[in-house]
């Protein structure tokens, strides 16, 4: 998700915010932190069924891996 796609976003729920960009940027940052804690609780899941055969620790590890390539 770009910076473009969370500003269009928030004006769609009704954000308004004037004189200047902090605004955008702390809402930027607010919804990264909420992106990791989900990220990281969906490679939880993953890891809950780890196996032998690696499938779900492969899947856990891809997710954790999400935007950072």
């Amino acid at each position: 998700m770009t910076r473009e796609d969370m500003i269009r976003m928030a004006r769609e729920t009704g954000w308004q915010y004037a004189d200047g960009d902090d605004g955008y940027n702390a809402l930027w940052r607010c919804a990264a932190l909420v992106a990791a804690a989900q990220k990281e609780q969906d490679a939880q899941i993953c890891d809950a069924e780890a196996s032998i055969e690696g499938i779900a620790q492969r899947c856990a590890a891809n997710i954790r891996a999400r935007g950072t390539r």
